[in-house]
């Protein structure tokens, strides 16, 4: 018996690898900023492709680790005093990772907060307002009549997209020089708004160079490249 046995979720989502990290996930962005940062800190893992449906994020065996139906989480082995460790929310667990590895988050108090900061910025700003922008455009938000919700979150998103334009000026990252989990969190938003959204002409994303240029460089890593393939 390993220490994943613990956790029903290995019933329906066994484990052939136990003494890896666990990773519960689909190529969303907020999934693939956790398989991004997973690659990036080259920590060994195994993932599980969790689709959204009763199958996946709402059978019990999902909910018994995430009660929220949410995608990501991970289950970690070798937690905290080498106890398993489940965590789910991505923005956690990008501060999980970082913490347990010393990568991606200044150790400078003052910087790491401030890359903290951005990271919050976007879980509670970028992540949802971007994807009401792709659920009105692209989805079924866009057989509305009413316009209205599209254009608001159309009008938010290039505010943000603003910030971020400013924030990168002179910079070649969120943080200046250094890649962090701020980079992690925000640009597979980014990304999908130009991919799977369709959303590049609506938004003008021509007209935020900094921006574009920051996610060139960010698709280009190895890791980036591998984290978005996964699962």
């Amino acid at each position: 018996m390993h220490a994943l046995s613990h956790f029903p979720i290995t019933e329906k989502w066994p484990a052939a690898h136990p003494e890896r990290i666990q990773l519960y996930s689909l190529a969303t962005p907020n999934g693939v900023k956790v398989s991004i940062m997973l690659e990036e800190t080259g920590l060994p893992y195994e993932a599980h492709r969790i689709t959204l449906d009763q199958d996946g994020v709402l059978s019990p065996s999902f909910l018994s680790l995430n009660p929220n139906n949410k995608i990501p989480a991970i289950i970690d082995p070798a937690g905290p005093n080498g106890k398993p460790l489940a965590l789910f929310e991505s923005g956690a667990i990008l501060l999980y990772l970082a913490e347990k590895t010393g990568q991606f988050l200044p150790a400078d108090p003052a910087l790491r907060y401030e890359t903290i900061q951005w990271l919050m910025f976007q879980m509670g700003g970028v992540g949802p307002m971007f994807g009401q922008v792709g659920f009105f455009h692209r989805f079924a938000g866009k057989e509305y009549e009413d316009k209205r919700p599209l254009q608001r979150y159309v009008t938010e998103a290039k505010r943000l997209l603003a910030v971020l334009e400013q924030r990168l000026t002179g910079r070649d990252w969120i943080m200046g020089e250094q890649y962090t989990i701020a980079d992690i969190a925000i640009f597979p938003w980014v990304r999908i708004l130009g991919g799977y959204y369709e959303a590049a002409e609506l938004l003008g994303t021509e007209h935020y160079p900094n921006v574009q240029r920051a996610l060139a460089r960010f698709v280009e890593r190895p890791a980036v490249i591998k984290g978005i393939a996964t699962p």
